[in-house]
C-alpha cells in the first residue's frame, strides 16, 4: 500500500507538472484514481508546498473547478559559468527557467583567493534570494575543462590550467551539494532540456573554444573515462596550427571562435560585414564555414546522427549558411544526404550556466 501510495503522489505531481494546470477531476479521469485519493495526495502536495492552487477554470454551469499547479520555486538550482575573464551566476527554478541572475569581471586565477572569492559572491547572490536552505538544490560550476563523472574533480583543465582541482576549492565556503560540469556538456544538457525530440545527436558548442558533446537515447554520453564527443581535439590536420592541448592540427585550432576573429573584432562586428556582403569577410566566413563541414563530415562517418549547433555564435546563425553546411559536407562524404541533418540551437545565451543547474532540478524531480 505504501508503495501505492508513493507511487500515486509521484504520478499527480508529474502530471500536473506536464499539463502546467488541472483541476482535480481531470486528474482523476487522466490516472483513473478516485477524488478521495486525488484529494488526499493534492492535500499533503500543498502542504508541502510543492503545488498550488492557481486560479480557476471556465465552466458554463455550476461552480469553477480550483486549476492546480506546481510551485516553480519550491526548489531552485544554481548555475556558475567561470570563464577567464568573468563569472555568471543564476538562479533556476523547476521549469529550468532563470529568474535572478548576475555577471561580476573576475580575472581567473588558480589560488584560494578567487575560489574563496567566487565562492564568497555566489553565497551573497544566493542570500539575496531569500530561500530557505533547504530549497536550495545544489551549485553546478560550469568549467571550460573536462569532469569526473560524479562531478568531484577536473580530469584535463588545460585552459584554465586546473588539471586535478577537487570541488572542495568552491564546496568549502558553500553549504550546498557542489559540483563541476564540462561547460559544452552543460549546453547540450540544456538543449536536452528544452527540446524532447532529440533522441540522438552531436553537439557542438561553438563559442571562445570549442566543445562537443554526443547525445543518446536523450542522454549525455560519457564515456568509459569522461571525455566523449571532445571532437575538439579531433586530429584534422596533423601539420596544423598548434592548439592549447600541445597537439597540432585539432579541429579546436580551425573551428573556434578565437580562431575567426582577429584580436580586435567581435561577432557583431564580423557578422554585420558578413551580411553587408564585405568581401574579405565573407571569404573567411566561407573557409570557416568549409573547416566545419570537413570535421562534421568526420564525426558524421563515426557516428551517424543529426548535428546541432551551439555556442556563442549559434545566434548570428541563419539558413543560408545551414544550406551551405548541407552542401560542402554532402560534397565530401561518401554518402550524402538529401535531408536536413544540421540544425542551430533553440537555447539562449545562458545555456551553460542553465545548464549546470538542470542535473539538481533533474535529481529532484526524479525524486518526487
Amino acid at each position: 500500500m505504501k508503495d501505492i501510495k508513493k507511487n500515486n503522489y509521484s504520478l499527480i505531481y508529474h502530471l500536473i507538472y506536464q499539463h502546467k494546470k488541472l483541476s482535480k477531476q481531470e486528474i482523476a479521469n487522466l490516472l483513473h484514481l478516485s477524488l478521495p485519493t486525488v484529494n488526499q495526495h493534492l492535500a499533503r502536495l500543498e502542504k508541502e508546498k510543492l503545488i498550488e492552487k492557481n486560479g480557476y477554470f471556465e465552466s458554463s454551469v455550476g461552480r469553477r473547478a480550483a486549476a492546480y499547479a506546481i510551485c516553480p520555486q519550491a526548489r531552485i538550482g544554481i548555475g556558475v559559468e567561470i570563464q577567464k575573464k568573468k563569472i555568471r551566476i543564476l538562479a533556476v527554478d523547476l521549469w529550468g527557467t532563470v529568474f535572478q541572475e548576475k555577471e561580476l569581471s573576475l580575472d581567473y586565477a588558480n589560488d584560494g583567493h578567487y575560489f574563496k572569492q567566487v565562492s564568497l559572491e555566489v553565497q551573497s547572490f544566493i542570500d539575496d534570494l531569500d530561500f530557505k536552505k533547504e530549497q536550495v538544490l545544489g551549485i553546478g560550476f560550469a568549467v571550460q575543462a573536462l569532469t569526473s563523472t560524479d562531478g568531484r574533480r577536473i580530469i584535463y583543465g588545460k585552459i584554465l590550467d586546473c588539471t586535478g582541482m577537487d570541488i572542495h576549492v568552491f564546496s568549502q565556503y558553500l553549504e550546498y551539494p557542489c559540483k563541476f560540469l564540462h561547460d559544452a556538456k552543460c549546453a547540450a544538457t540544456t538543449e536536452l532540456w528544452m527540446r524532447k525530440d532529440i533522441g540522438d545527436a552531436v553537439y557542438l558548442s561553438i563559442g571562445t573554444h570549442l566543445g562537443g558533446a554526443i547525445i543518446i537515447n536523450d542522454q549525455i554520453y560519457m564515456g568509459k573515462d569522461g571525455y566523449s564527443g571532445t571532437v575538439e581535439h579531433m586530429t584534422v590536420n596533423p601539420n596544423g596550427s598548434l592548439c592549447y592541448c600541445g597537439k597540432k592540427g585539432c579541429m579546436e585550432t580551425v573551428c573556434s571562435i578565437h580562431v575567426l576573429l582577429k584580436e580586435s573584432e567581435s561577432l557583431d562586428f564580423f557578422f554585420q560585414q558578413v551580411r553587408s556582403g564585405v568581401s574579405s569577410y565573407v571569404e573567411r566566413w566561407k573557409a570557416f564555414l568549409e573547416n566545419l563541414a570537413f570535421s562534421i563530415n568526420n564525426i558524421r562517418l563515426v557516428i551517424n546522427r543529426d548535428f546541432i549547433l551551439g555556442g556563442h555564435i549559434s545566434p548570428y546563425l541563419k539558413e543560408e549558411d545551414l544550406v551551405l553546411l548541407h552542401e560542402w559536407v554532402n560534397e565530401k562524404t561518401t554518402f550524402p544526404s538529401d535531408e536536413p541533418f544540421i540544425y542551430i540551437s533553440r537555447s539562449n545565451e545562458n545555456g551553460v550556466p542553465i545548464g549546470a543547474a538542470i542535473p539538481f532540478i533533474q535529481s529532484f524531480l526524479d525524486s518526487v
